[in-house]
């Protein structure tokens, strides 16, 4: 009896490493991630008349935003050179240019560190933009409120709770010396103030306008005028807080992801000299991983940057 001969054996699956398939996968819930931020962005964004456009109110700086977009594409250029490197096993060559892309990536998030550091100096920050006129004069308040305590508490440490704080300056009054006994006299001076400007907005009869008298004549006080010479009523940005939060809720999560793509570069820039083609995988992954990335921002930065200034 004959026998056919036996058919090679067919492997079903997608020609390519399961590390690769993973990656592929991973990113695929990135997109579902990113795609309900940038959604969610639009809806917002079309659906507030009024949004804060103006890069006055908003502190966007569209040149670092356009510099981070440029670093990120040369990045991203790096980190195909480094993998083809790898492929020609060149691994001196790949390991600079992943040490490039590293530092690109520090710069980016150094840029974003100043971007954030202009918003946190604005007070463009969530839940703290008044999105009325009453809110900036009771934001003017806190602000007065929290010189007051912290000068309080720099002179008569433990002055608190309120009850005690007469008795606590009495005593330190009596036996300080003339400069402290000058600034506690401006102390006094200026909790009296601030005592009548909290009571005028507690029973809401300071509109917007009085606020700025009512500051100006702070300020212009002798004694405790210094005290409160920086103060400044915050601008009012209808939907502003919607605003800050979806600023920092974008371009924080894209951040993070910054951080990760610099973990991955540096497993891999730790080999050193000792690099060699068992990291040819990790590289392909740790660059597709950073064009995700890249793509992300280039979503993000006229979203953000660009389009609200200019409809």
């Amino acid at each position: 009896m004959s026998h056919a001969p036996a058919k090679p054996a067919v492997h079903m699956g997608l020609p390519l490493p399961n590390s690769k398939l993973g990656m592929w996968l991973f990113l695929g819930t990135e997109i579902m991630f990113f795609t309900a931020f940038i959604g969610t962005y639009i809806v917002l964004y079309f659906g507030s008349p009024g949004w804060p456009t103006g890069y006055n109110e908003t502190h966007i700086n569209v040149l670092a935003g356009g510099v981070n977009t440029f670093v990120l594409l040369a990045s991203s250029y790096f980190v195909v050179v480094a993998h083809e490197a790898m492929v020609n096993k060149n691994f001196k060559r790949a390991w600079n240019f992943l040490a490039a892309t590293l530092v690109l990536a520090v710069l980016f998030l150094g840029i974003k560190a100043v971007e954030y550091k202009g918003k946190f100096d604005h007070r463009i920050l969530p839940g703290q933009i008044p999105e009325t006129e009453l809110d900036a004069v009771r934001l003017l308040g806190k602000d007065v409120q929290w010189i007051v305590d912290s000068q309080l508490n720099r002179l008569v440490p433990g002055a608190e709770p309120l009850h005690v704080k007469a008795t606590k300056v009495t005593e330190t009054m009596s036996t300080a010396d003339e400069s402290t006994k000058q600034q506690l006299q401006a102390w006094e001076g200026l909790n009296g103030a601030f005592n009548q400007l909290r009571s005028d907005i507690s029973a809401n009869r300071l509109t917007l306008d009085d606020a700025h008298h009512r500051l100006e004549e702070m300020q212009a006080d002798p004694k405790f005028g210094p005290l409160v010479s920086h103060v400044q009523i915050a601008h009012v940005l209808p939907y502003g807080n919607l605003f800050a939060s979806t600023y920092f809720l974008m371009t924080g999560f894209h951040a993070i992801h910054v951080v990760v793509g610099m973990i991955l570069f540096i497993a891999v820039l730790k080999e050193g000299p000792k690099l060699d083609e068992r990291s040819t995988d990790w590289v392909e992954n740790s660059g597709l991983y950073w064009h995700f990335v890249d793509l992300v921002w280039i979503f993000l930065f006229p979203m953000i940057y660009i389009i609200p200034g200019n409809i």
